[in-house]
């Protein structure tokens, strides 16, 4: 693809799938390989439900993108690819049991259609997998950022599990849960393109940097989303956040401007749990009344803007261009 004519007038994630179509016609293959067993067919079966469930792949993408954009002309950041969507694809299936969610992507999850074992376990099978397909392509720096990227993810997960409920939970602590459970994994996928490219320190620190903050914008829109987005768009119910009682940006927000009387609603709805009906109205009412939205979309934007200044010292490009219209675009998504 070139780029350029036709696609103009696509969304940035479709234009970056028609320039990579190549690339991530051989990363689903080797997805659909790696996730075969021999000895186990439930593994494919599940892994089956949530890969070829429709997602964008665009962390995928977006190792293709950096790699090609640095002129890479090899065959390894087709296996990093395929690596970032199976440890992605291991932490939704673990997710879901977490959160005992019933959607994902607009279908039933894996652990509503088998069980929760049985999501823990292939999830446990493609983070081994994963890590089978960077071992193969003989950078220990790889290793080293994506095993880094693993762990961050896990510890943000489980800072979450004590964080999201908790209305102490401020800003900062916000910030730090998304870093790990969402942008760690955005970040590595860009940085390891770049150095799997053989991409100067300074360019794969602007990759990274890129990565790092465009994740976060996209989980501050994610969270922003569950409080008034469609279900096609965000993959999952309107307002299930709230009902997990995750303390997310636009809450935090609400929560530090709280009146006496608001500080006990989401005293009860958050932190003991106790939700009735129309407490979701309510709890997007006092949103709405504290102008927490637009505040958390002022800061998604700000980060959209970090994301785009990553980019401006990397070559020219047409998927340089892409990626900083993808920054924008993510934001576009609460207009």
């Amino acid at each position: 693809m070139d780029g350029s004519g036709e696609t103009k007038a696509k969304a940035p994630q479709d234009r970056l799938a028609d320039w990579l179509a190549e690339d991530m016609a051989a990363v689903n293959a080797l997805i659909r390989d790696r996730m075969a067993s021999k000895h186990a067919p439930r593994i494919p079966e599940v892994t089956a439900h949530l890969v070829e469930a429709g997602g964008k792949r665009l962390r995928p993408m977006l190792t293709l993108a950096a790699a090609r954009m640095l002129g890479y002309q090899g065959t390894d950041h087709q296996k990093l690819a395929a690596t970032v969507e199976f440890i992605h694809t291991a932490t939704l299936l673990h997710d879901d049991v977490v959160d005992e969610s019933e959607r994902r992507r607009g279908r039933p999850t894996a652990n509503l259609l088998w069980d929760n074992k049985s999501s823990v376990l292939v999830g446990d099978y493609l983070f081994s997998r994963s890590f089978q397909l960077m071992v193969e392509t003989g950078s220990l720096r790889v290793l080293d950022i994506l095993a880094n990227a693993s762990a961050t993810i896990a510890e943000g997960e489980v800072l979450q599990l004590t964080a999201a409920q908790d209305l102490a939970t401020d800003e900062a602590i916000y910030l730090q849960v998304i870093r790990g459970k969402t942008a760690a994994l955005f970040s590595a996928a860009t940085e390891v393109g770049g150095v799997i490219a053989g991409a100067p320190d300074a360019t794969v620190r602007a990759l990274y940097d890129y990565g790092d903050a465009l994740g976060i914008a996209f989980q501050i829109v994610d969270d922003i989303l569950d409080y008034g987005g469609s279900d096609a768009v965000i993959g999952k119910n309107t307002g299930d956040d709230f009902r997990e009682r995750k303390l997310t940006l636009p809450v935090i927000k609400a929560v530090a401007r709280a009146s006496a009387e608001e500080r006990a609603f989401w005293v009860r709805v958050i932190e003991k749990g106790d939700q009735r009906d129309g407490d979701l109205a309510q709890a997007m009412a006092i949103l709405s009344r504290h102008d927490a939205i637009s505040q958390a979309r002022d800061e998604a934007l700000a980060w959209t803007a970090r994301a785009r200044q990553a980019l401006d010292n990397l070559p020219v490009h047409p998927l340089r261009e892409m990626l900083l219209e993808l920054a924008e675009y993510v934001v576009a998504r609460v207009s």
